[in-house]
């Protein structure tokens, strides 16, 4: 188990926009990540150290995204003037998540502008939706060189999140203690006032740490 990216709901300004704007402050441009048709969404990424990245994430005017969960919770977040969505837990088998969660996982796929389709499972996106400090859970089905961190030139990687919750919580739904999957990244949990989930995320650069 381990943390494998942080998604991002695009603002009113669009997708491009919204991933241009955080590159800008980055110093690092997104690429194009593709359509998931399951979910009527669509994203943009940007790879960093660690086989972790950074996804801006739209919905689409397609029936997909008002069924798919996915699709409900970026539609939701971007209505609400788009900011972090969640995050998101790599497991290299999914079966014990689904036999915890009690449901089946849903299978994803997207094709990349290069044409190369990429396969994963997910559960717990529900999960977010009631409760947005809980993570969801992804189980890839392409070989490492296809994951969408691959390419990174290690000049960015994520040295921290900020997080509105309890982590006793997170622990429980995680199934053991949410310092597994976030081992390598400084996660500051602040008791929530509002509602919970990911305040900031804190990006290592060449200029520096940058707060997002």
């Amino acid at each position: 188990m381990r943390l494998d990216h942080l998604s991002y709901a695009a603002g009113p300004d669009g997708l491009a926009a919204t991933a241009a704007r955080l590159g800008a402050a980055l110093g690092c441009d997104f690429v194009d990540g593709g359509v998931h048709p399951r979910f009527g969404t669509r994203n943009m990424i940007l790879p960093l150290a660690d086989a972790t990245y950074l996804e801006v994430v739209e919905a689409l005017d397609h029936p997909a995204s008002d069924k798919a969960p996915f699709g409900q919770a970026v539609k939701a977040r971007s209505g609400l003037g788009g900011g972090w969505l969640g995050w998101v837990v790599s497991v290299p088998d999914i079966a014990p998540v689904e036999e915890r969660l009690g449901r089946a996982a849903v299978a994803g796929n997207r094709h990349r502008p290069d044409g190369t389709e990429l396969k994963w499972k997910q559960i717990g996106v529900n999960g977010l939706i009631a409760d947005a400090q809980l993570p969801f859970f992804i189980h890839w089905e392409v070989d490492a060189d296809l994951h969408p961190s691959a390419g990174a030139d290690g000049t960015l990687s994520l040295a921290g999140i900020e997080i509105a919750g309890d982590p006793q919580r997170v622990s429980e739904w995680l199934g053991e203690s949410v310092e597994a999957p976030l081992e390598d990244v400084k996660v500051e949990w602040v008791a929530p006032h509002g509602t919970p989930g990911i305040l900031a995320a804190q990006v290592q650069t060449p200029a520096g740490i940058v707060r997002i």
